[in-house]
């Protein structure tokens, strides 16, 4: 009841600020912030239609429809079973690269096997309220028992290969296993088919669709727009929250090395915080921010932002700016905290403003418009 009188508070706060547009102001422009959508059970991910359509998830296993701000009451029919299984649920979801020509959109869910619950990601074509012809392409091996650290963003690079990134489950040791999927990056082409140039492709012991590992618990992704290469964040524990650019066969560290420690006691975990053959991160929080949701801003309203990394803040509910120089964090901005509550999800909309999901009983999507 706590959590969702928080969340109501919030609401109700945007809600006047809204009314009396309210202008915030960051170092480099000032803007509105507007809801788009109302009315969202613990919305964990948008993605924009070329009709002007939203698609939305739900964490308990809803995927929506929106259009000029109102919620298609029917959720989209056709989607394989989802499991809620404590941060487990319905997670991101995305369009394939080629949508126009094939209608296809990828979902990212927890779903129940013989050994546990885990992400699973899947696939089909959206025609009207429904999809049609699901079939899953990726199963996390093995699932398991915990509720924790389920990842779980989906991004297609500019060569049309599909990343997912991975928590370790709750589960540390998981993420230095070459056999285990949790705590990485797993690489596919668009079906699902293993690439044959994967770093880990023909290495005995290896499962032959990671990427990467040591990553933790990573809810954020996204492309970088100049050159193409992807990006990560993932929750650290107390502590070390990161940005990482990922790179092939990468080592990024956990629980080997780290910026946090224990919960509650404040101890040491693995190592330190570096070693040999571990990639340091670009950026870290400690203490953490927990974040969760991930863009590079390339609309034209906001010019002085352009090519900044956005990311929402769970704990602390703001929005983050990044100011980068190369692959160089150079300035961090802090907004809206505690404006709208748990910030889940960031988009650069196709009309350039810069969308918020929050993460809330009564959730919703908001957009930052230039107070002008």
């Amino acid at each position: 009841m706590k959590n969702r009188s928080l969340s109501l508070a919030a609401v109700l706060v945007l809600a006047a600020s809204t009314a009396a547009a309210q202008t915030y102001r960051s170092e480099e422009h000032s803007f509105t912030v507007t809801r788009v959508v109302s009315g969202l059970s613990h919305p964990w991910a948008l993605a924009f239609l070329p009709d002007g359509r939203m698609l939305i998830t739900e964490r308990e296993g809803r995927l929506r429809l929106a259009k000029d701000g109102q919620l298609d009451p029917q959720p989209v029919a056709g989607l394989p079973q989802v499991t809620p299984h404590g941060q487990g649920g319905l997670m991101d979801v995305v369009l394939h690269p080629n949508y126009m020509q094939n209608n296809l959109i990828y979902w990212s869910y927890s779903a129940r096997g013989n050994d546990g619950v885990g992400t699973e990601v899947a696939r089909g074509k959206l025609v009207g309220n429904r999809v049609e012809g699901a079939e899953v392409i990726f199963r996390q091996s093995p699932k398991g028992s915990s509720g924790r650290h389920f990842g779980s963003r989906l991004v297609f690079d500019r060569a049309g290969f599909l990343y997912i990134a991975l928590g370790d489950r709750g589960e540390q040791d998981r993420a230095q296993k070459p056999d285990d999927h949790a705590g990485s990056v797993i690489r596919l082409h668009d079906d699902g088919k293993v690439p044959k140039d994967n770093p880990f492709v023909g290495k005995a012991g290896w499962k032959p669709d990671k990427y990467t590992l040591g990553n933790r618990n990573q809810q954020g992704a996204a492309l970088h727009p100049a050159t193409g290469v992807l990006w990560t964040h993932e929750h650290g524990p107390q502590g070390g929250d990161e940005v990482n650019v990922i790179r092939a066969g990468t080592n990024y560290g956990w629980p080997v090395i780290t910026y946090g420690v224990n919960y509650g006691i404040g101890t040491k975990i693995g190592e330190g915080t570096a070693k040999a053959g571990m990639a340091q991160p670009v950026h870290k929080w400690v203490p953490s921010i927990a974040p969760s949701g991930m863009a590079f801003y390339t609309g034209d309203r906001f010019p002085r932002w352009k090519g900044d990394l956005f990311v929402g803040s769970l704990k602390d509910q703001m929005l983050v700016r990044l100011k980068l120089e190369g692959e160089k964090v150079v300035k961090e901005e802090r907004m809206l905290r505690g404006v709208m509550g748990r910030i889940r999800d960031v988009r650069t909309g196709p009309d350039g403003f810069l969308y918020v999901v929050t993460d809330a009983p009564i959730g919703i999507v908001a957009k930052l418009e230039p107070a002008n």
